[in-house]
């Protein structure tokens, strides 16, 4: 599946400690503001940004749903599909800031994941999704908002996976941003019994999209 890069120890010095260059845009403010507390059962609120660097992502995704050719739809598509991780992860146990998350998802292409995955991960190859886990570094105090980093996709080879795996791309997307998501929260597949419990929670956040098993089909 995806590759997780971690932070280099010689950062540019433009990017955050915790950050390598993903295309994210700077935010003004963080999300600063989620109801519940410390210990609640609710998950916290999860303030998410999208980029479509690659405008072929709207024409490619149209195909398989025409609203999706429509940024700001598609956008409000991908965000539903990101908090359904946070919620299988909630569910699972997994606890983090009482006041609020953020993170980024980015549709890219080929090229741009293939430098990141060469100056990042040692990878001279494009993948199909990156996730650079801002938490990598250090998990900061509950009582504030925890940004939890960037997943960025790339267009040509996820739909290539889609047309052999006999998907639609939409379909495949929404999986690979639910994987992506799920490594930002620090879950993992190097371990057998990891990548068990990883498939287990995106096989779960995808039922409640209507989306079936994706590993019955790889």
């Amino acid at each position: 599946m995806s590759d997780r890069p971690r932070r280099a120890a010689a950062a540019p010095a433009a990017a955050k400690p915790t950050r390598p260059p993903a295309g994210r845009r700077k935010a003004a403010a963080k999300s600063t503001a989620a109801k519940g507390a410390a210990g609640s059962a609710k998950a916290p609120s999860l303030k998410i940004d999208v980029i479509v660097e690659n405008a072929g992502w709207l024409k490619a995704l149209a195909l398989a749903d025409e609203a999706l050719a429509d940024e700001a739809s598609l956008a409000r598509r991908l965000r539903s599909v990101a908090r359904r991780a946070l919620a299988a992860a909630w569910a699972d146990r997994w606890r983090g800031s009482a006041v609020g998350l953020d993170c980024c998802l980015v549709l890219s292409s080929d090229a741009r994941v293939r430098r990141l995955n060469r100056d990042y991960c040692g990878k001279d190859k494009p993948t199909n999704v990156l996730s650079f886990a801002a938490l990598d570094g250090g998990r900061p105090p509950r009582s504030q908002p925890w940004s939890l980093g960037d997943v960025i996709l790339a267009l040509d080879t996820c739909r290539r996976e889609a047309r052999a795996q006999g998907k639609s791309l939409d379909r495949h997307l929404a999986h690979l941003v639910i994987h992506g998501v799920l490594h930002l929260l620090g879950y993992d597949h190097e371990a057998d019994a990891e990548a068990e419990r990883m498939e287990g929670l995106e096989i779960a956040a995808l039922k409640r999209l209507g989306i079936d098993n994706p590993y019955l089909t790889m």
